[in-house]
């Protein structure tokens, strides 16, 4: 089969980011809590997560539109700090991502990001990472309007951006509420990648047993090059 179109998330997969995601969300929860958070709970209640769930989480109560932005934005700057803090060898792309999409624009093969990120955290990934070299506007994230992950809306809007439907998309995930956000918009292919340290849990996990059924063939490896066999310029539509 030949899928139309690839949609990534960003952090955890494309970009390697899980110290400074941990030791921002640790911080956070030291601060409004008095204690850290075990792997346990960074799996299901941070990563792949928007803030808004994170914080209430951490807090046990719905929280104000105005608590939602001042604990975001210290959050979120603490993590900007530390991500820097890592220097140009610590703070980039994948092994393999910039290949990858530079191969995806040659094609004209349409591509998307769809994160839990805010805007603010999404123009600081394109100021450092370059971006929109490769996404231009394709770039949906977590703008307030759009139930969070694993709900499927940002990976159907990501789809709608690009003019395609879900199921014409190959969808490429690390965490567990991502991987059910792409299963219920109806993605064609999904892909679990993420540093070679989760490629064992991400294979795993229930859910991926359950997407194996359900669809094509679902990688738990690095960049697969078959990605690039199913991607197929003559079939794009454009």
């Amino acid at each position: 089969m030949a899928w139309q179109g690839i949609v990534f998330d960003l952090n955890g997969g494309r970009l390697w980011d899980v110290a400074p995601q941990a030791g921002a969300c640790v911080r956070v929860s030291a601060a409004v809590r008095g204690r850290s958070l075990s792997p346990e709970a960074m799996a299901v209640h941070v990563h792949g997560r928007n803030n808004r769930y994170t914080l209430e989480y951490l807090l046990s109560r719905p929280l104000s539109g105005d608590e939602i932005e001042r604990l975001s934005e210290e959050k979120e700057e603490h993590y900007r700090r530390l991500c820097l803090a890592q220097g140009r060898a610590g703070f980039r792309l994948s092994p393999g991502a910039a290949s990858l999409l530079d191969w995806l624009a040659a094609h004209g093969i349409p591509r998307a990001i769809a994160t839990a990120s805010g805007r603010v955290n999404v123009d600081f990934f394109r100021e450092h990472l370059g971006l929109d070299r490769w996404f231009d506007q394709a770039l949906v994230y977590d703008d307030g309007t759009l139930r969070g992950k694993p709900a499927p809306d940002l990976y159907l809007r990501a789809a709608g951006t690009l003019g395609l439907a879900p199921a014409g998309c190959v969808v490429v995930e690390d965490s567990v509420s991502g991987l059910e956000a792409a299963r219920a918009a109806g993605t064609g292919l999904v892909v679990a990648l993420g540093p070679p340290g989760k490629h064992a849990a991400l294979a795993a996990l229930p859910l991926l047993q359950a997407l194996r059924r359900r669809f094509a063939p679902v990688a738990a490896s690095p960049w697969p090059a078959q990605l690039r066999g199913g991607l197929k310029p003559s079939q794009v539509r454009v």
